[in-house]
């Protein structure tokens, strides 16, 4: 895809989002909102996938580390064929295969079930040694490992175990993206507990760092996941500067959205928004 066309596909990923969220009355919107590019950019562009044969043995694994961003996750699966767009309006309710978190046992798509924060990562280590045994000893099938972590999640000590193995197995199919939009659940993650310097910690943890400027920008995030494809003996890391709530003018940079959701008036105005981001990209 280029540029314009991935930029309209993140714009419908986030009607999505916004449907899904205030369908449930329940929710993850900030997050899912702010990394909805980076999803878009990950399944339409960058990774080896099928949606008619989602468990392929050599596609590319997705880990959503931050995985109570699903409502971006979902609809991002949706928007590429995974399952009925449609189905998005089930979110979280009963009997619902999209659960508040996903779960690789009843969604198409999903590699790895997610929500308790910093295993994602674990997972996704485990993922790419594995690609890296079955490249070297078995079946010469490979693949590239991409993982989502919060920049509140990298709090968590966890993060920094597995980021501290993927260093020393050197495991450059491997590519950990932190979705920085400076805010948690609490507020700043600047007042909660500080993960910065991030990109010289993973730097200590023996990845090749990538920092985004503008983790919303296209064309930005092509040139990081293109360099990352370059890195040989170490893992990556692509550090992205992000919008919390990105595309919806009362969400932007808003703690408070991080897990609520719209009211009916709110979501009019929230698709209105988005219609209208909508509109001026096709006038493009």
């Amino acid at each position: 895809m280029n540029k314009l066309e991935l930029m309209k596909t993140a714009n419908e990923v986030r009607k999505g989002i916004v449907t899904a969220v205030h369908s449930a009355k329940s929710g993850h919107p900030g997050g899912s909102l702010s990394a909805a590019d980076i999803y878009t950019y990950l399944y339409f562009e960058e990774m080896n996938i099928d949606p008619k044969d989602p468990k392929k043995a050599d596609r590319d694994r997705f880990v959503l580390s931050k995985g109570h961003t699903a409502p971006g996750y979902y609809s991002t699966l949706a928007h590429r064929g995974f399952f009925p767009v449609e189905d998005l309006t089930t979110l979280r309710k009963v009997g619902s295969y999209l659960q508040g978190h996903p779960d690789m046992k009843h969604i198409p798509g999903v590699d790895m079930s997610s929500g308790s924060l910093g295993q994602g990562i674990s997972a996704a280590v485990g993922m790419a040694i594995s690609a890296k045994l079955s490249d070297d000893e078995l079946s010469n099938e490979s693949y590239r490992v991409y993982t989502l972590l919060g920049d509140g999640e990298i709090q968590e000590g966890q993060v920094w175990e597995a980021s501290m193995l993927a260093g020393h197995r050197k495991l450059d199919n491997l590519v950990v993206i932190v979705d920085n939009n400076n805010l948690q659940i609490d507020g700043k993650i600047t007042d909660v507990n500080s993960p910065y310097p991030i990109d010289k910690k993973f730097e200590a943890f023996n990845f090749h760092v990538i920092n985004v400027a503008d983790g919303n920008d296209m064309d930005q995030l092509r040139a990081a996941f293109e360099e990352a494809k370059t890195v040989k003996g170490q893992p990556t890391a692509i550090i992205a500067k992000t919008v919390k709530g990105k595309g919806v003018s009362f969400m932007e940079n808003q703690a408070s959205w991080h897990g609520t959701a719209p009211n009916d008036e709110q979501y009019a105005v929230a698709m209105a928004d988005l219609e209208k981001v909508g509109e001026a990209l096709c006038q493009k």
